[in-house]
This record gives C-alpha cells, structure tokens and sequence, in this order.
C-alpha cells in the first residue's frame, strides 16, 4: 500500500524497491527500458553526496549535510548523469542543489520533471525548462484575457 510523504507523494515499490513519488518510480521504469534497449549501459540508485562533512561546534559534534540524488546514470560514451527527479522544488532542496554543483563542478547533475504536454516522447523534461514553459504559458494566457475587445 503506498504511503503519503511530506510532500504529498505516495511511496511506491517496484522491483522490491521503495521510491518516494510514483515519477520517480516511473523513471526508474524508464532507465530500465533504456538499458533494455542499449541506450545506457546501467545505472544505480540513491548515489549519495556530502555536502557538509560532520564538525564540532562549540564542543558538540554537528550531523553532517548530505544530498541524495535518485539516479546515476553510466551512459554509453562512459560518462555519467546524476537525475534528482522532482515534481516541485522547495527553496532549500535548490539551495543544496546549487551547493552540490559548487562542490562537484566536473559532475553533470540534472533535475528532470515529468510532463506530457512539455516534455519529450517519454513524458520527461529538465525541471528548469518546464518551470519555463508554464511561467511563458501563463504570462500568454494572462495577457490575452487582459486585452479587451472594443
């Protein structure tokens, strides 16, 4: 039975495994299909980064600070994509987002959304890119009703 999150996603298992929102278990079904098909060598769950290692402050021990993506992905010309797939984004997760990319700048890190009316054949998009074309959608739409008729 699939559980709600924080951020009111359901909790999925396939394969055995738990995904956070049924996108993310949806592209999970995607890589496998791409693997399936040749078009990526493989790819791993959950790669984890430290952001922040553990340190002491004032003398207590301060939790380090992680980002744990959902996939990587090992792409047939031998590099590699890390996909955090989100279906919205919170100021903190872009914050951390930005400071992984400053840390690991030689790393191709991608958010990617799904979308059936903006994204490619598979239904998925780079995030930014969506969060693009409905701000231009809606910019379009607000300016046409706007515009009276005489």
């Amino acid at each position: 039975m699939a559980r709600r999150t924080k951020y009111n996603s359901n909790k999925i298992i396939i394969d055995g495994t738990k995904f956070d929102s049924k996108d993310e278990a949806k592209y999970y079904e995607y890589l496998k299909q791409m693997k399936f098909e040749g078009k990526i060598l493989n790819f791993e769950l959950q790669p984890k980064f430290i952001l922040i290692p553990k340190f002491q402050y004032r003398g207590k021990t301060e939790r380090m600070a992680t980002y744990t993506l959902d996939f990587l992905v090992y792409n047939l010309d031998g590099t590699e994509t890390y996909i955090d797939v989100k279906g919205y984004s919170t100021q903190q997760g872009e914050f951390r987002f930005k400071l992984l990319k400053y840390l690991h700048p030689d790393k191709d890190f991608r958010w990617v959304a799904r979308s059936l009316k903006y994204g490619d054949e598979y239904g998925w998009i780079d995030y930014k890119e969506l969060k693009r074309k409905r701000l231009k959608k809606r910019r379009e739409s607000k300016n046409g009703k706007s515009k009276r008729k005489y």
